[in-house]
């Protein structure tokens, strides 16, 4: 098994650190196309009228100077990277409902799926006052890859996993739950300020419709959902 890592957080992310050490756990061979910074955000863009760079820092290991899903079409299309499975995260931070169309690292799980490429975008819901267990989330994706990568799974389409953030000592890994997008709206709300109006609406109180990715994570589950591109 040959994988294709990537994220939207920055090729120096832990995220990232946590799905490489799941796909090592699992004996399974890894090549790294990431964004040299932080791309989140920036949904499905792709350049396409300015040069890439792209560093290699290691073996197998390049950090691009573009978004997501420009990692995924160089990996594919410029550094001859055939993989059979692309992995995407683990991003800090949820992303459901809403979140999936600006979503860098979702969007580069897409991009694989365009391609006829089997793909999973990964991604960890934070609550402010828990840190995060990387090495657990390692260990816990690592689980769902092995549950999960041969599951059915038609053409053209990709599945986003949303894990729980879990007080510390909660390490077994939490229920699986196949659930649909969230189709309510965040909160959107803004505070003025000097320079101007600074977002300041809150995640954790967004709507948790019944059925939906954004119930089943906050409720403490792995949210799994199988999208269509």
């Amino acid at each position: 098994m040959h994988v294709l890592l990537t994220n939207d957080d920055g090729i120096r992310a832990p995220g990232l650190q946590a799905l490489e050490s799941a796909v090592a756990s699992l004996g399974w061979q890894c090549s790294i196309v990431a964004p040299a910074t932080e791309q989140s955000q920036c949904g499905h863009r792709v350049t396409t009228h300015q040069h890439l760079t792209v560093q290699s820092l290691a073996e197998n290991r390049h950090a691009v100077h573009g978004t997501p899903a420009d990692c995924v079409r160089l990996a594919l299309f410029a550094l001859d990277i055939k993989p059979d499975l692309v992995l995407s995260g683990v991003n800090a931070g949820g992303n459901m409902g809403q979140d999936i169309v600006i979503s860098g690292t979702v969007a580069a799980a897409r991009e694989a799926a365009y391609h006829g490429i089997r793909s999973m975008a990964f991604s960890h819901y934070l609550i402010r006052e828990l840190a995060v267990d990387w090495q657990r989330t390692a260990t816990w994706v690592a689980e769902l890859l092995r549950e999960t990568h041969l599951l059915e799974q038609p053409h053209s389409s990709f599945w986003n996993i949303n894990l729980p953030h879990l007080p510390a000592g909660m390490d077994t890994l939490p229920p699986l739950i196949r659930c649909t997008p969230a189709r309510s709206p965040l909160k959107v709300s803004y505070r003025q300020e000097e320079k101007g109006f600074a977002y300041s609406a809150s995640y954790a109180s967004r709507p948790r419709d019944a059925g939906s990715d954004v119930e089943a994570c906050f409720g403490g589950s792995v949210a799994v959902s199988l999208l269509q591109v």
